[in-house]
């Protein structure tokens, strides 16, 4: 199966080097070797073998280099931007499981060498799924590749237990200086719970027992590393906006036990995959964000662009009344889309301010 980035990778690599990041396992390193089509040219950071090779500079003559999770070596920008430097005819593809963009360690010695793309789980529009029903496996496995093809959710939810363990003691540790591995394996056994409301990292601090500067801190590694993402709620003049409160997403979104919540998560998974296909193919200042003002009211989602909502989403497990709270927010953005989509309910309509209720296939089949 192509990957919906392939193209975009192949496009890039003519003029730049591409890292691309993204969750471990989401089918990267696959994605790379099928562009490259040649073994000699994949390099492995976490292969004792490989690591030798890029230390030594012994880099093989294939069109295009692939360099694996070299972002755990301390000095792989200037490493990069040597290797660029040298031969800009060389087509390079970085890929590794961190924001490669944030970890920096000494400054962006590359900037303007390359275009940073992000790999996100699959999606209905990615498996062109066009039916209601046939959402149900992508909910149940999630969208990473190896447990979806797999089809079995015991295996699924062995393979998120594995996962979250070689994330902890491979990934974290080889790029964070965290001592206190147990808690922090809590904190991601605990967060899935925690799903479709404000994070309050008080209220888990005392579960823990740690301070409040710690479990900040490990959010925010757990969002390096693409096991979460957070968003923020949208402000604006004219709606009394809630401005601090962020709410959190997994980009695994199985681990969310009760079903309405991880229907939430997987909206959310497909809008932020989007978002950031927009921004880093096309340069639009899109962002995820959602709305809740003073008075209680709600929006699950709103994509902005430029500052302003472009598109409201509020997500519904069955046929639920129209959302107050996304009429109102509709009223006070009218050239915004919106839309109340469902999981297992029936109704599909448009209302007289354009309102679209509908299954959640209508509105995902059309993302990315």
């Amino acid at each position: 199966m192509d990957r919906y980035l392939r193209v975009q990778i192949e496009r890039d690599l003519k003029k730049k080097m591409v890292f691309l990041g993204g969750p471990r396992q989401v089918g990267k390193t696959t994605l790379a070797k099928s562009i490259s089509k040649d073994p000699k040219g994949y390099l492995n950071w976490d292969i004792a073998e490989h690591r030798e090779r890029i230390l030594k500079r012994e880099i093989p003559s294939a069109a295009i280099l692939i360099l694996d999770e070299i972002h755990k070596y301390r000095s792989w920008r200037n490493y990069l931007k040597g290797l660029y430097d040298l031969s800009k005819e060389r087509k390079i593809l970085v890929t590794g499981s961190a924001r490669l963009d944030l970890y920096r360690f000494g400054g962006d010695s590359l900037q303007g060498r390359y275009h940073y793309l992000r790999l996100h789980p699959l999606s209905v529009a990615e498996l062109k799924i066009k039916r209601q029903g046939d959402i149900s496996p992508l909910l149940e496995l999630g969208g990473f590749p190896e447990p979806f093809l797999g089809g079995s959710q015991v295996e699924a939810r062995r393979w998120s237990r594995e996962y979250r363990t070689r994330l902890i003691r491979e990934d974290i540790t080889s790029l964070e200086r965290i001592q206190d591995l147990g808690n922090l394996e809590l904190l991601m056994l605990r967060l899935p719970d925690l799903v479709g409301s404000p994070l309050s990292l008080n209220a888990l601090r005392e579960d823990l027992q740690i301070s409040h500067k710690t479990l900040s801190s490990w959010v925010a590694v757990l969002e390096r590393m693409y096991a979460i993402f957070r968003l923020s709620p949208i402000g604006a003049p004219r709606i009394r906006a809630v401005k601090k409160e962020q709410k959190h997403y997994h980009f695994d979104w199985s681990l969310v036990p009760q079903m309405p919540y991880r229907f939430e998560n997987l909206v959310a998974s497909h809008l932020l995959k989007w978002v950031h296909f927009e921004q880093d193919t096309k340069g639009r200042e899109m962002d995820l964000a959602y709305f809740r003002d003073i008075d209680g009211r709600e929006v699950d989602f709103v994509v902005t662009e430029d500052r302003r909502p472009i598109m409201l989403v509020e997500c519904k497990w069955g046929d639920d009344d129209l959302s107050k709270s996304l009429r109102y927010l509709k009223n006070k953005f009218p050239k915004a889309e919106a839309w109340q989509i469902h999981a297992i309910g029936k109704k599909d309509y448009e209302t007289e301010d354009g309102i679209r209720v509908a299954p959640a296939v209508e509105l995902l089949k059309n993302l990315v």
